[in-house]
């Protein structure tokens, strides 16, 4: 679990319990994940590295600090990861978007990626895969290896909610891949559901069954 950070400051637990009754709209719903997908940026982009630069104030002439490195890149697993997209860009709004879309093949079970669009300087990028529910981890996983198949090394998830079973996949697949969640949860149910999550994201999110 060392590379597994779970957020927990007040705020975000505080709207994560909104985010989970059932009753909170789509509208609402959309607002309370974006505020949580900002919090949660914080810390995902806490090691970015900073130089010193001179900066001239009112008073006088000072030292400031300015975000250097590679620049970020956020990758959601479409479509449920949408919904924290415009969150983290409050905060990066200089960040490229690329999308995923992976689906599991009914006959053979194994993930399929079906859409793929990343920067094209994606190899000079740190990226942050985001989706919403880390339930079996096996769309994650996926996704996180078609992402690294096209020359991208330096990778981040970042999920609302999590399940053991799924952080012990991802880990298993990728154990350089750094997990941030804003919770863990108590297991997967036998229909592949966080137990007791949220319910599905996307239909949440855009409201649709």
């Amino acid at each position: 679990m060392s590379r597994v950070h779970v957020i927990d400051h007040p705020l975000i637990q505080h709207k994560l319990t909104m985010i989970r009754d059932k009753s909170t709209g789509p509208k609402d719903f959309r607002e309370l994940v974006n505020e949580v997908a900002l919090l949660m940026a914080y810390e995902v982009t806490r090691d970015m590295l900073l130089e010193e630069v001179e900066v001239e104030t009112p008073i006088c002439t000072t030292k400031g600090y300015t975000v250097a490195g590679k620049k970020i890149g956020l990758i959601p697993i479409l479509r449920a990861g949408l919904g924290m997209v415009d969150g983290v860009l409050e905060l990066i709004p200089t960040a490229k978007v690329g999308h995923i879309g992976v689906y599991r093949d009914p006959d053979t079970l194994k993930p399929v990626e079906y859409y793929c669009k990343l920067p094209g300087d994606s190899e000079e990028r740190d990226f942050i895969v985001i989706d919403p529910m880390l339930a079996t981890g096996g769309s994650a996983s996926a996704a996180i290896e078609f992402i690294k198949e096209r020359g991208c090394a330096s990778i981040k998830l970042m999920c609302l909610l999590s399940a053991p079973e799924g952080i012990q996949e991802v880990q298993r697949a990728h154990p350089d891949v750094e997990i941030f969640t804003a919770a863990v949860d108590q297991r997967l149910n036998s229909h592949g559901y966080i137990i007791p999550g949220l319910g599905d994201a996307g239909d949440r999110l855009f409201g649709t069954k």
